[in-house]
């Protein structure tokens, strides 16, 4: 049993999702997983913003071999903080079917960053939401980024739709890969071809280095599944940026308030945002498979 207890009123992921009608195609990646603890072995970090209940690889990998998924990427979770302890035994048990995203400090050696590498690191996370992290100044990110920079690894950056602004000279300040989670956050009330989403498009207009997931249609929706709200801005990143594009599930789903996804919906809503083979061949395999299994 975890020594460390969810949060009042955390919703736990469906241990029984549906199985999807829409039949992913061979080589699928999922770029956005998580695994949580098991506490008992994998601590939660003591500066967490939010302790959730276990879930480890074996669950991880039983979904992912249930949807049909080829290969997954694992992402650190902000309550490990910095110990990336959990992601390393995940990645290792996957071995060649899994990479991962962590979290540095800046303080780590060489030596460390190279076991992460040879682990399957291929990046590190920024994460920009204040509910998650506390921020930190510019110069920060930038130290991060020269640490990182040796190996090849990209940067994945995580924000809020209305912090883009202030956030700009810094995102586009960065040399390397970067990948926006969950398509910036768009607040989906407001219309696709609006001022704020339009921010968001012409960054990846003006910035041939930014990539993004089209993923969380569960966090962004107000309407709720199967997320009839959330499909016209992932359909418009993947008409107009078909090889910058990325999709995962997101599981387990941290930090979730208004439901918990049915992660068969999740696979569902892929064809609804790619309508055509060509689109979702690249959505699915190619841009990943090219960014995280180039060697």
């Amino acid at each position: 049993m975890s020594a460390f207890t969810a949060d009042p009123g955390w919703l736990s992921y469906d241990p029984e999702p549906s199985k999807p009608a829409f039949v992913l195609p061979p080589g699928t990646v999922d770029v956005h997983t998580h695994v949580f603890g098991p506490g008992d072995k994998f601590p939660y970090a003591p500066e967490r913003k939010y302790t959730p209940t276990d879930a480890g690889k074996e669950q991880l990998f039983a979904l992912r071999d249930f949807l049909g998924i080829e290969r997954q990427v694992i992402v650190q979770a902000t309550c490990h903080g910095a110990d990336n302890s959990a992601l390393v035994d995940a990645l290792d048990a996957a071995g060649e079917r899994s990479r991962g995203i962590a979290t540095i400090r800046g303080t780590e050696s060489d030596e460390e960053l190279a076991r992460l590498h040879a682990a399957g690191v291929r990046g590190i996370r920024l994460n920009f939401v204040r509910r998650l992290v506390d921020p930190k100044p510019d110069a920060y990110y930038h130290d991060l980024v020269a640490r990182i920079a040796p190996l090849g690894w990209h940067i994945v950056i995580y924000f809020e739709a209305a912090d883009l602004a202030e956030k700009w000279d810094l995102f586009t300040s960065l040399p390397t890969t970067v990948l926006v989670d969950h398509m910036g956050r768009p607040d989906v009330t407001k219309p696709v071809d609006g001022p704020e989403f339009g921010r968001f498009r012409t960054l990846l207009r003006e910035h041939a280095n930014f990539h993004v997931k089209v993923t969380g249609p569960e966090r962004l929706t107000v309407a709720g599944p199967p997320y009839d709200d959330v499909v016209p801005f992932g359909r418009a990143l993947v008409e107009e940026f078909p090889d910058r594009v990325l999709w995962g599930t997101d599981w387990p789903h941290p930090n979730m308030k208004s439901h918990m996804p049915d992660d068969g919906t999740l696979v569902d809503f892929v064809p609804r945002i790619a309508p055509s083979a060509e689109a979702r061949q690249k959505l699915l395999v190619d841009n990943p498979m090219r960014l995280y299994w180039a060697e």
